[in-house]
């Protein structure tokens, strides 16, 4: 995940070396936790490598589904329903693992949740 407005957090390097090295199991990627804090006066704020949350989180969910588009890719797909986050624009996204630590942040444009719509997210974890 290396675009303009998505960074790996420390945490999430930190678990990586680490488990590498045999110190640590790697916590799983379990879900992805949402906000609004992806945008200051109409431009996109780039997250920062020490964030340890996202800028104004909102809702957290356990991920739909996982996929592998390669051999060095995660596709991690969250889906929200009809009744979920209704009426909020989501401009920042962040993958979570099993000790709720974020490891990956996304800032972009906002999006908007209208109450008769579901909302896909789809993030790559790629190596």
């Amino acid at each position: 995940m290396s675009t303009l407005n998505t960074v790996i957090t420390v945490k999430g390097r930190v678990n990586m070396v680490k488990a590498r090295a045999g110190d640590i199991t790697l916590p799983a990627i379990t879900g992805m936790a949402f906000g609004d804090g992806g945008v200051s006066g109409g431009a996109v704020v780039p997250p920062t490598a020490n964030q340890t949350a996202l800028n104004h989180e909102l809702y957290r969910k356990a991920i739909t589904s996982h996929e592998y588009p390669s051999a060095t890719t995660c596709r991690y797909v969250c889906t929200l329903t009809t009744s979920e986050l209704a009426g909020e624009s989501i401009s920042e996204i962040g993958l979570y693992d099993s000790e709720g630590d974020l490891i990956c942040i996304k800032s972009f444009l906002p999006k908007g949740k209208d109450s008769d719509t579901e909302l896909t997210f789809v993030m790559d974890d790629i190596f």
